[in-house]
Parts: C-alpha cells; structure tokens; sequence
C-alpha cells in the first residue's frame, strides 16, 4: 500500500512563544513519519504537546521550520489553496456558526475548491452533497439552522462537509468533543465506514485514547518533551506508554481484540492495590 503522506524531519515553533521548556522552544522537532493511503491514524498527548500544530502543518496552514511534508508524492509548499483543498478535508473542533445558515449550507461550501468562477453548483456537487448528507444520517434535518441543532448533529454536519469536499485525506481535530459517549462512538463509526466504504485516509487528533485504539490502524503519541511514538495502534496504545507519557498511573486490560485504559488517581477507591492484581470484569 502506497503512502499518501510522508513527514521528515519536521520541526516547529512559535516565535518567542514557546509551550514547552527547551532549548528553542521547539514545539515539535524532529517529526518523521507515514502515513498508508487508506488507513486511519489517531494522534494523541498531553495539552500543548503540538497535535493541533501538526494538523495545521499537514493541511498547509502553517509553514515547517525545517523538514518536510509530501503529499500524495509532493511537496506540500508545490500545492496551490486550491489543489491542496482538492486533497486534503479538515474537520475542526465543534463550534456553532455566528451566521445562521443551514446544515445544506455549510456542507455545499465544502464543493468551493471545484465550482466554476461563478460558484454555481454542478449536479455532480449536488449529488455529492447529497451522498454526505445521507452518509451522515444529516439529510432529514439539512433545512434547519446549525444553531437549532444538538452538538452531535453539528459535528455529523461538520463531517458531511468534510465527505462532501471529495478528498483522499480528512484531518480531525478532537471530533468527539463535547460528545456524550453515544455520539463519541457513532463519529468513530462514521469515520471507520468513510475509510472502508470511500477508502479515506484518516488522520484524528484525540484523546479519547479507548476509542483511538479500537478504531485506528496506526497511532502518534507526542510528548511534551519532543518525544513520540509511532507505529501499529496494538503496539503504541500500552499501559506503559499511556502512563510515561501522561504522567497517570493506568489500569489496562484486554476486551475482545483492543487495549483498554483507565486513569487511577490518588483518591481512587482501592487505590493502594496495585492496578497489576485488577481484573477486567468483562473481558473476553
């Protein structure tokens, strides 16, 4: 399987703002990895680690100071707005829209980077449009106002806009925030079936750390140290590494074929048994 996305080296950081304590201020450094077409990567680490940087690296919004991202075998710099929008869809965190338009709206404006001078919208936009709708179950409310739905149908909108931009690559950042575990888990499903059904490559930063390990193939912890791991989800998502990284004592166990984790802080109940003697009460 051919790699849609290649990071070398990459290195960034914000100007007299640094969010960590070293040398530089490096907020990443020294970044390589890649990315299979057609798989799904979750990113994952402590706040101000640098995923959302990492997203905005990869969708163009900012600029490495060294190193470099390729593209579907370019350089991503080689890419006009335009083309690089034909490429790549982003999904960012939930939010309502100060305009009131209507869940139809917001999902035709991701067919902008195809329309014609005028903006018209052909019939394959209005078919495609339409497929995201239904894909999404957002097709019976597409007339309503954003502000008149519930967090979970925006972010169902959100991710229909981002279908409809017709790309190989969708980004996410933290899409089931806000999110009651229901939901959590349908936007997991939603993105699983757009990459085995569309043969989308996913790219969601997370910390949702149970639901990355049971939906993605690869995953990325980024530390606050400069530090990361890369690799197959299994491998990745340990107790060990959850508890390095996030400085958190975690009960891991197994349920049918994931790793699952659970942060023990010092007030729990029972909390002076060691989380080795702790049992999954429904593991199989």
């Amino acid at each position: 399987m051919n790699n849609i996305i290649k990071v070398n080296n990459l290195t960034f950081g914000y100007a007299g703002k640094p969010l960590r304590q070293k040398d530089g201020g490096e907020v990443l450094k020294d970044l390589s990895f890649e990315v299979r077409q057609g798989s799904f990567l979750s990113i994952a680490g402590p706040n101000g680690a640098g995923k959302t940087t990492l997203l905005n690296l990869l969708c163009g919004l900012l600029k490495p100071q060294d190193g470099s991202i390729e593209i579907d075998s370019a350089m991503i710099q080689q890419y006009s707005a335009k083309n690089l929008a034909r490429k790549i869809a982003v999904v960012r965190q939930e939010f309502i829209p100060v305009f009131e338009f209507t869940a139809a709206q917001i999902v035709s404006m991701a067919r902008l980077p195809y329309s014609d001078t005028f903006g018209f919208e052909s019939k394959r936009d209005k078919q495609i449009i339409k497929e995201a709708l239904e894909i999404t179950d957002t097709l019976r409310f597409a007339d309503r106002t954003m502000g008149n739905l519930s967090s979970g149908e925006r972010q169902r909108v959100f991710i229909a806009r981002g279908l409809a931009q017709d790309t190989a690559i969708m980004l996410l950042d933290e899409p089931t925030n806000f999110l009651d575990i229901k939901h959590q888990v349908n936007i997991f499903d939603l993105l699983k079936t757009a990459q085995s059904e569309k043969g989308k490559t996913i790219i969601a930063v997370t910390h949702d750390i149970n639901l990355a390990a049971q939906y993605s193939d690869f995953a990325l912890l980024i530390g606050l140290k400069g530090e990361y791991k890369f690799g197959f989800s299994k491998e990745i998502f340990t107790g060990s590494q959850i508890e390095s990284l996030f400085e958190v004592k975690v009960f891991s166990g197994r349920v049918n074929d994931a790793n699952f984790f659970l942060p023990i802080g010092n007030f729990a109940k029972d909390s002076e048994k060691s989380p080795e003697k702790h049992k999954p009460e429904s593991a199989v």
